[in-house]
């Protein structure tokens, strides 16, 4: 006798246990901070010069570290993130080409090697790029003891710093900054050949504490490029010496105004806090005075900022600068842009009141903002964050010829999308401190579904490029793909993967499995229970179902731990009424359905040609010729009443519902199981949907036969309609099956081909030809 094992039974409902780190006194399994929790502290006092003419910076820092934990560390990490720049940092040397076909045989420009990035290329090989790390010595002089190691630096401390101790040591340090347009990076500085200016965008500019934590102890996997940062919060006072005709922007607040701002920029910031639109400080026509000259000296420009992970900034005499406050229920906040005059018309208009507007809306899903400026730096730099400041790149287009300044569509949106964005990031991670060298999606997935948010209560029909599933669905079924909850260097596709999954991920988790009221509460319990704290996954998956009182396991395995995709199928549908044992009805009900199949191809064609005998002899005709199967006989309506008569009342009235039940066999093609949403048409016309909970698969993953019950006959079925679960193939949704619309292209043929004796022949083309006469030897 052999036994038949049962197909394993793949439970998508299974809760995440062996997943998800075990609990702790310091992360709860609700998702929130402990009574043990804890996390390290670090206050900087920097000293800056930027050296404009050899555009390099020269530094000098006092650290003081506060060891909040449970231990004892005999050793520091500190961050070299320059050192990325060094030719022969672990960036350069492992980089690779996209493929060697795309290298040998490009299929077009977006295959071939372009001659920036063949620049960028050249150039990496001989900057002379990284830190100068000059001292190192503890708070009383003395040399301390440290080793570099590629972009980490440890320094070996005398005598072990206990919990609860803090230590102060001192680093001074130089670098040459890189132009950012040739070597890429989230900052550097950007040359004005029209008017020979420079725009520096400063960060990862001095050496930074790396963080210690509970989950990973000290976070000191090297800095690749892609993974962005993982910080420790403190205060910061930092002087920053530039040319006198510079403008600084900063992270913090200006200390001394009276010092490096004239009388009229000074009132016309202080009118700017309660102005109802943005108050230029710094006019085009004093930005563009600027440009014509050099200034000698040197200002000190002194900045402190309180509970920030990190600190960046930008200077330039080309900045032309406007602000405008905005103060709603605790946030008080100065929003400021700084911009050269390449950035107007664009810039003038939009930036600031997109810096305004990200706050207003993220305070509605999270927390308000608590810092007091919020500024948006127009410079190299396409898109990047740090505490109160962000860079971000969208310009208008010069015409080379005419002079006219123009923006497309495109680079509109552009803008103002990424404001939204860089700014928004003040909230996630900058403020919700999780950890970005290992997680990028948790700060740019969740930023990236709040400004999809943002960017909708900013006029309707935005023009989105992530949020909604639909947008996603090609990366979903895409075979190079890795899961969501993979680390961000082993990620081969950033943007689909840890910037629009996630955002979609997020939007069906509000709109379609949760509902908006349940999501946006519990949120919002996530970002005030992590604000200035650093979350984890676990933190953030635990905190969603707890306070939403939602099992969503099924959820994060599905979208964040795999790569299975939506692909459900409407295979089938058979159509039931329920029987009412009257005879009456019931074979009324059969000779209908009878009488409705197809007539036969011979009785088609006999009918009024053959003749017939007993139409020539009527004699012959009996009982049968006037009765059929389907009369009903006194024996039919006995046994009906002896059947009626041993039924309750609620039984018979069942029997006279009328309704109509469809059996519809769906199948998961995709492995991600879904709620079902189904657009249900009636005969008369009538259109309702029914949403059916994700559970619905849970004892039957691959397939399930669902009950459908109607007043009228159900005339179609559509699933997904709105297109709100990422279902990656549309053309089995429906029952029955809708044709795709589509277009055939024709093109004329193309005769002749390559031709080298008219090639040759072609007259050559000189710079100095008019182009009349260019035309006419060209004929």
């Amino acid at each position: 006798m052999s036994a038949i094992a049962a197909e394993p039974f793949d439970d998508k409902f299974r809760q995440l246990d062996e997943l998800l780190p075990t609990p702790t006194t310091i992360r709860t399994a609700s998702g929130a901070p402990g009574h043990a929790y804890w996390q390290q502290r670090a206050d900087y006092s920097i000293r800056a010069t930027l050296d404009e003419a050899k555009r390099a910076i020269t530094g000098a820092e006092t650290v003081t570290y506060h060891n909040n934990s449970p231990d004892t560390l005999s050793y520091l990490w500190v961050q070299l993130d320059q050192n990325i720049y060094k030719p022969n940092s672990d960036a350069r040397t492992g980089a690779t080409i996209r493929s060697r076909e795309a290298w040998d045989k490009p299929r077009g420009p977006d295959d071939g090697m372009k001659f920036d990035a063949m620049q960028s290329l050249m150039t990496a090989r001989s900057f002379d790029g990284g830190f100068n790390i000059k001292s190192v010595k503890d708070a009383g002089g003395a040399p301390l003891h440290y080793v570099i190691n590629r972009t980490m630096m440890r320094i070996d401390l005398p005598q072990p710093l206990k919990p609860g101790a803090k230590l102060a040591f001192s680093v001074e340090w130089s670098y040459n900054i890189n132009e950012q347009k040739v070597l890429g990076g989230r900052s550097g500085y950007e040359k004005f050949d029209e008017d020979k200016n420079d725009l520096f965008e400063i960060a990862q500019w001095f050496p930074r504490m790396a963080a210690y934590y509970d989950v990973t102890g000290w976070q000191h996997k090297q800095f690749l490029g892609t993974g962005e940062f993982t910080l420790e919060f403190g205060d910061y006072d930092v002087s920053v010496t530039v040319p006198a005709d510079h403008i600084v922007a900063s992270t913090g607040e200006l200390q001394n105004p009276g010092e490096v701002l004239s009388a009229t920029q000074r009132q016309r910031l202080e009118q700017a806090r309660t102005a109802k639109q943005p108050v230029v400080i710094v006019t085009q026509l004093e930005a563009e005075a600027k440009e014509k000259t050099r200034a000698t000296t040197m200002k000190t420009w002194r900045f402190k900022a309180k509970n920030v992970r990190d600190f960046a900034w930008a200077s330039s005499r080309k900045f032309i600068w406007d602000a405008q406050g905005f103060k709603k229920d605790s946030t008080n906040v100065l929003a400021m842009s700084y911009y050269p005059k390449e950035g107007n018309p664009l810039w003038e208009k939009y930036s600031t009141q997109a810096i305004i507007h990200t706050i207003d809306q993220y305070n509605k899903y999270s927390f308000d903002y608590p810092y007091p400026v919020a500024i948006s730096v127009n410079g190299p730099v396409g898109g990047m964050e740090y505490p109160m400041i962000s860079f971000n790149g969208p310009r208008p287009t010069k015409d080379k010829k005419t002079g006219e300044i123009t923006y497309s569509k495109r680079t509109k949106y552009g803008l103002i999308g990424v404001v939204i964005h860089e700014v928004g990031h003040n909230y996630f991670p900058m403020i919700v401190n999780s950890d970005e060298r290992q997680w990028t999606w948790m700060d740019e997935g969740l930023n990236s579904f709040l400004q999809y948010l943002a960017e909708q209560a900013w006029e309707e029909n935005y023009p989105q490029s992530r949020g909604e599933p639909r947008a996603i669905v090609d990366y979903m079924k895409s075979a190079n793909q890795q899961p969501i909850m993979t680390n961000s260097e082993s990620i081969s596709a950033l943007g689909p993967n840890a910037y629009a999954k996630p955002t979609a991920a997020l939007n069906v988790l509000r709109e379609t499995v949760m509902g908006r009221e349940l999501f946006d509460f519990a949120f919002r319990e996530y970002a005030r229970r992590w604000k200035f704290k650093r979350p984890t996954p676990s933190d953030f998956f635990r905190t969603m179902e707890d306070a939403s009182g939602t099992d969503l396991d099924w959820f994060w395995r599905g979208w964040f731990y795999t790569t299975d995709h939506v692909d459900v199928s409407v295979d089938g549908i058979s159509e039931y009424t329920i029987g009412t044992k009257d005879p009456e009805i019931e074979k009324a009900w059969k000779k209908a359905r009878h009488d409705a199949e197809p007539i036969s191809i011979t009785d088609q064609r006999n009918k009024g040609t053959l003749p017939r005998r007993v139409d020539a002899h009527p004699e012959l005709k009996d009982f049968y010729n006037e009765h059929d199967d389907f009369t009903v006989t006194n024996k039919d309506r006995n046994k009906y009443n002896e059947a009626i008569e041993g039924l309750e009342d609620w039984e018979k009235a069942l029997l006279k519902e009328g309704k109509h039940l469809y059996l519809v066999d769906f199948t998961n093609k995709g492995g991600l199981v879904t709620p079902l949403i189904l657009e249900i048409t009636l005969a008369s016309g009538k259109k309702y949907v029914e949403r059916v909970p994700a559970e619905v698969w849970r004892y039957s993953p691959k397939k399930i036969t669902k009950l459908i019950i109607t007043d009228e006959p159900m005339t179609s079925l559509v699933q997904d309609p709105y297109w709100e679960t990422a279902d990656t193939d549309q053309s089995d949704n429906a029952w029955p099956r809708k044709a795709s619309p589509s277009r055939l292209e024709l093109f004329k043929s193309q005769r002749g081909g390559d031709d080298l004796m008219r090639d040759y022949n072609e007259k050559l083309k000189t710079k100095d030809a008019k182009p009349e006469v260019q035309a006419a030897e060209g004929k």
